[in-house]
């Protein structure tokens, strides 16, 4: 590694994501935090004065809307913030020469595969989430940037933010029966496995001497094995009630997606396959499962 500091943007920085970037970050790491109101990603002459000014050898993407739901009704909005907004930092990361490293979602594919999505599959969102999320893919591709990593990644858990985990803990503390969709199937994701995964990709370039021009572009990034939400819910209860923790649910329902109607759409299978990135990294990916326990580990410390 260089001993020289690598100055790093870091967008959305008060985000679940970015907390586990700055924990997992190498030491040679040196950040710039932005959030709003101090960043707007979807303010063009705002990026380009602000991240202009900075020029930072590389800018971490964290930021989007994620309401996925809420996204249906305003997709003008979310399409600001996942669509325009990474046009905005690919545009200044070129004038900089800066590497781009943006995160998008499994939201991207249409689901009906029934084998894991590799990153040269057939997008087809069905949501507005999705549309707007491949929009900001796209937008990267088409500004001309060639140093960036599009990092697409699936049911996104960790410390420091609303989560899955945490709602399925709050919601066993509450009730007896709990209903949970076992028809949608995908991988769970750790922050700080994704954080590493980041830096993982990164050390090819501007952590290290020297890169690989190829090494750049979209890669699929999840934790690995699968399970459907009903899975995940009944892994989360089971190690909870193995580490003491107080819980009146005595029935775990598995439902369909059709009885827990959402007004967005989401995949029915969306498993990514990680070989592009273990090629690359020369790295394992670990179980789901065996990063919730780090998770909850770490929760309880």
């Amino acid at each position: 590694m260089s001993d020289s500091k690598v100055r790093i943007a870091l967008i959305g920085a008060k985000g679940m994501l970015a907390q586990a970037v700055l924990a997992e970050a190498p030491e040679c790491c040196q950040f710039t935090k932005f959030d709003l109101p101090e960043l707007d990603m979807t303010d063009s002459l705002s990026v380009h004065r602000v991240l202009g000014e900075l020029g930072p050898d590389v800018i971490i993407n964290c930021a989007a809307y994620t309401q996925v739901d809420k996204a249906e009704a305003d997709e003008g909005t979310a399409m600001l913030v996942n669509g325009d907004g990474p046009g905005y930092l690919a545009d200044v990361a070129k004038e900089v020469d800066a590497v781009l490293v943006h995160i998008s979602t499994d939201y991207v594919f249409d689901g009906t595969k029934s084998t894991p999505y590799l990153e040269a599959d057939v997008v087809g969102p069905q949501s507005a989430y999705g549309r707007t999320k491949l929009a900001g893919e796209r937008a990267i591709i088409d500004s001309g940037l060639s140093e960036y990593f599009i990092i697409r990644t699936s049911w996104l858990y960790g410390p420091g933010g609303p989560n899955f985990v945490e709602t399925m803990l709050r919601l066993a503390k509450e009730r007896e029966e709990m209903c949970v969709v076992d028809d949608q199937h995908g991988t769970p994701t750790y922050t700080r496995d994704l954080a590493r995964a980041i830096f993982a990709l990164l050390r090819g370039h501007s952590l290290d001497d020297g890169v690989d021009s190829a090494a750049f572009g979209i890669y699929h990034f999840s934790n690995s094995g699968e399970c459907s939400w009903y899975g995940f819910a009944l892994e989360i209860i089971e190690m909870a009630r193995r580490r003491g923790v107080d819980l009146v649910v005595k029935n775990l329902k598995p439902i369909t997606t059709e009885e827990y109607p959402l007004p967005a759409k989401r995949p029915a299978y969306s498993v990514f396959s990680k070989d592009k990135f273990m090629r690359q990294t020369g790295l394992m990916v670990r179980s789901w499962d065996a990063a919730l326990v780090d998770y909850f580990e770490q929760r309880q410390s």
